[in-house]
């Protein structure tokens, strides 16, 4: 059996599940869990194609790679916009209830959590609770630079 970690993020009608990298070894025992959360995009931050996609896609999932940036650091306005513009294609104006996207980067402790984190506070959510509140699901999340980012 792969081993393999995610963590759950839900307020209110926002639904994120925070992951490590999968692989096409592991990508199979993700697979029930993405339906059981009701995935219906799936955000890859690291670089390269660590696996293929297709198991994914043939489900329904939609995968994005446009949204990478460097581990350890914050990402680019660039970046946040088009993560917010996913957040509101599948949270706000989609008529389907309960969705869910799925984000991971290598070990989905720094760039995956930032991103869900913006996606907290844009909803109202004070900064610092919001990274307590992904913090207490996904121990040790987040860099002294990405908690900066965030609380500003």
């Amino acid at each position: 059996m792969s081993r393999f970690s995610i963590s759950p993020i839900k307020v209110g009608d926002l639904s994120f599940l925070i992951l490590d990298c999968p692989s096409d070894k592991s990508l199979p025992a993700y697979i029930p869990i993405f339906e059981e959360h009701n995935v219906t995009d799936l955000v890859r931050i690291c670089e390269g194609s660590p696996y293929n996609i297709q198991p994914l896609t043939s489900i329904g999932i939609v995968v994005h790679d446009d949204m990478k940036f460097e581990d350890g650091t914050a990402p680019t306005k660039e970046i946040v916009a088009r993560w917010l513009e996913l957040n509101d294609e599948v949270f706000y104006e989609s008529p389907t209830p309960d969705r869910c996207i799925a984000v991971h980067c290598v070990s989905g402790i720094g760039r995956a959590p930032v991103l869900v984190a913006i996606s907290l506070v844009e909803a109202g959510m004070d900064p610092l609770d919001a990274i307590a509140y992904i913090r207490k699901a996904r121990r040790g999340a987040l860099n002294r630079v990405q908690i900066a980012f965030l609380d500003r």
